[in-house]
Formats: structure tokens, C-alpha cells, sequence
């Protein structure tokens, strides 16, 4: 598959130790890499200090904007076989620009999750409402799935998304494609990791520019340490997330042995040094990233019905799952006392990752789907003629009004 170039615009530049998202853009990085593609990677974003140098990997990066006819100059120099867009935002800007110029390049949209499904549960719990399926039909599912239609394959990165889609909202399996996070067997170390006997407290993680984990660190304060504490006084709490606000920072309270530490250099390094990882997340969409790491680190995990969704499959999950402050609080302290449950709720974490998030096995479907999509372009396309339909109107749309835009920024 030498001599293929792929084009990644991405929303941000990817920070794999600060987010389950950034380490998702590495693993597809390193996907296409493997197969031998040139890549470039694209972003409107500004630059971060805590981006990953893509110059490691040889990749070229490029500054760009929306709303620039600059973009369509350079994307015919460049010429791109393949262009991935990463969240939804980034076809609806870029993807008209992508077909005009590069009609023959292959769109992919990695969506990371479904983001009209988490901002729907999160609706509703802050409504104190049950969730309903009536709550998904909003503007941003309008947008999002209008995307996935107009791009060539959509990666869902959850079962449970794909059943959404497929069942709920008629999508052909033929735009969409599972591909979870990609865990390569060489980093699970179960013969290093720390033993039972050699970890202590409990470690919270998750980036707080996302509002669940935000959410899911005021629900540990207030409902859930203080029943815990009661019952396991020597006990210490320490959130890890990248980007904390004073409003985060407020919650740092070291009398009550509940610490607000910041950005962790490595995610599976903290998590490792501790018995149990507390995630008890009352909304969102997607794989959570916190507890693939918590796998790799061999740390039980206490989640919600929501925080494990689509991750153990049929397997036994690696810990346990309640959804009251009460119950989350006694799971906890019986996985943190009990040897024999921890240790058992650890082997089936590796059981998890080797079973459903093998690297190798999700490498192999996705390059054979990848490679009939190359072969069958124009009639997948042809197939596909609601993905024709919108395109054809973000075409008089977006682009006239995209248009507008850049002239009316140039008398400016």
C-alpha cells in the first residue's frame, strides 16, 4: 500500500497524555503508518505544548483555516489518495473543499464519539429527566449524521454507537465501520505491574475540558469520598485531568485526603500505584480511554452502567458497576479490601483488552474494508446517493457562504 498520502485535518492538535482523544488520533496515525502512507496532518487549532511532535513520525504539519481558498491550493499540490477528517466539524468545514478539488481521495470521518449523543445525556441529566431516544433528534444529530453520510466510511468507535445508528437511525452498514481504541499486546506488562500488596488509595482520572469527567469528580466529592473515608479512613483520593479550572481546583481539599493533582505525565504510570480507579460517570458517548488505561495498568475500575458501555462486551467487567453514591461506595471498599476480588477483577481486564481491543485483529478488518472501498469506489458512492443529496447542498451552502465569509474578511 506504498505510495498512498493521507490527509488528516484534525479539530486539535493531538495530546495523547492529556486525552482518550488524542491517543486515538496516535493509534490511527500509527495505523496508516504501518501500511506505508505518507501522512500530513492539518488543524485550525492553535499550536499546544502539549501536542505530540509529529515531526517524530516524519509527518508533515500544516496551519490551516477555515473560510481561506489557501486551503484548496494546497490541497491539490498535496493531492491526498486518502483524507481523514477527525469530529464532524472538520467535514463540515472542509470536506465541500476536499471533494471539489480532490474528488478521487477517499473521506473518512473518525467521529470519537458521537457528540449529539453525549450532549443528549448530558441534557437530560441535567434536567434530572429520564433519557429518551426523543432526545437525539436535535439540530447537532442533524449535522453530525449529514456528515457521516457525505463522508465515504465513518469509524465508530462504540458498539453501542453503531447499534444507535444502524437500528435507531437507519444508517447503511456499508458508511460505517467499529474500529475501538487499538491496544497492542506489547504494552500490557502484566509480569512488572505492582502486586495487591504494593498499591494503595484510590486514583480518579479524565481530561476536565470534558464536562463528564468534571461532573464525575463534584459527584466523588460530595456523594461518594465521604462514605468511602468512613469506612476506609486511611484512604487517599487523587484526581488526575489535564487543563483544571479554579472551579476544578476548588475541590482540592487535602484534610479530607481528596487531591486535585493536575495533569498526569503518564496516565498509565498514576494509575499503576494505585488499588482502584473511581470513574462513577453519570453521562456521555463513546469508549472511555481511563479505563483501557486502568486495564493496561492492572487497576480494578468502579464505573457506571454509562462509564462501561461498550467496553466488556460479554465479559465480566474489571471491578464493578453501580450507579447509586451508596452502592458505588460499597463496591469500592469490598474491591479495595478484598485480595481475591481484585485479583480477579484484574485478570479480567487483560481478558478484556486481549479479547475486544486487540490492535491486530482491528488492523486486519480495517485495511480489507479499506481496500474494497478503494476498489469499489465510484459504485459505493453511487449507492449512496443521501450522501450525494447532501453534498450537493453543502455545496450551494457552505460554500457560498464560506465564500462570503473570506471576502468579507478581506475588506477587513
Amino acid at each position: 500500500m506504498t505510495g498512498k498520502k493521507l490527509l488528516i485535518i484534525g479539530f486539535v492538535w493531538p495530546e495523547p497524555n492529556s486525552s482518550a482523544a488524542g491517543s486515538r488520533m496516535m493509534q490511527l496515525i500509527r495505523l496508516f503508518l504501518s501500511k506505508g502512507f505518507e501522512v500530513t496532518y492539518a488543524s485550525p487549532a492553535k499550536d499546544s505544548i502539549y501536542a505530540e511532535d509529529l515531526s517524530d513520525y516524519r509527518i508533515q504539519t500544516q496551519q490551516i483555516s477555515a473560510n481561506d481558498s489557501e486551503f484548496d491550493n494546497s490541497i491539490k499540490a498535496l493531492n491526498p489518495s486518502h483524507v481523514l477528517f477527525d469530529r464532524f466539524m472538520m467535514e463540515e468545514q472542509f470536506g465541500w473543499r476536499v471533494a471539489e478539488n480532490c474528488p478521487e481521495a477517499i473521506r473518512i470521518l473518525d467521529t470519537q464519539d458521537l457528540h449529539f449523543f453525549r450532549k443528549a445525556r448530558q441534557r437530560a441529566y441535567e434536567k434530572k429527566q429520564s433519557f429518551v431516544k426523543s432526545l437525539l433528534l436535535t439540530d447537532e444529530a442533524k449535522r453530525e449524521i449529514a456528515s457521516i453520510y457525505r463522508s465515504d466510511l465513518s469509524l465508530i468507535i462504540s458498539q453501542a454507537e453503531m447499534e444507535l445508528l444502524r437500528k435507531h437511525f437507519k444508517l447503511d452498514k456499508k458508511l460505517l465501520l467499529y474500529l475501538p481504541f487499538l491496544v497492542d499486546s506489547k504494552f500490557i506488562q502484566k509480569d512488572i505491574l505492582p502486586a495487591f500488596e504494593e498499591r494503595k488509595d484510590f486514583v480518579s482520572i479524565g481530561n476536565f475540558l470534558h464536562p463528564p469527567n468534571f461532573d464525575k469528580t463534584k459527584f466523588l466529592k460530595r456523594e461518594i469520598w465521604p462514605l468511602i473515608k468512613k469506612e476506609l479512613p486511611a484512604a487517599k483520593l487523587f484526581i488526575y485531568g489535564a487543563y483544571t479550572s479554579q472551579k476544578v481546583e476548588q475541590l482540592h481539599q487535602p484534610k479530607d485526603d481528596f487531591y486535585i493533582m493536575g495533569r498526569a505525565a503518564d496516565a498509565v504510570d498514576v494509575i499503576k500505584a494505585s488499588r482502584v480507579l473511581l470513574a462513577p460517570l453519570r453521562f456521555g458517548a463513546g469508549l472511555k480511554g481511563k479505563f483501557i488505561d486502568g486495564m493496561r495498568a492492572g487497576t480494578p475500575a468502579i464505573t457506571t452502567t454509562i462509564g462501561a458501555e461498550g467496553i466488556c462486551g460479554d465479559l465480566p467487567w474489571c471491578g464493578e458497576i453501580a450507579n447509586e453514591p451508596q452502592l458505588i461506595a460499597q463496591q469500592a471498599v469490598k474491591l479495595y479490601s478484598n485480595k481475591k476480588r481484585w485479583t480477579s477483577a484484574q485478570k479480567n481486564g487483560f481478558q478484556i483488552l486481549e479479547k475486544r481491543f486487540r490492535a491486530s485483529t482491528f488492523k486486519a478488518l480495517f485495511f480489507k474494508r479499506l481496500n474494497k472501498l478503494e476498489s469499489e469506489l465510484s459504485q459505493h458512492r453511487q449507492q449512496n446517493f443521501i450522501g450525494q443529496m447532501l453534498m450537493h447542498h453543502s455545496h450551494q451552502s457552505t460554500k457560498y457562504m464560506s465564500r462570503w465569509i473570506e471576502e468579507k474578511n478581506k475588506k477587513n
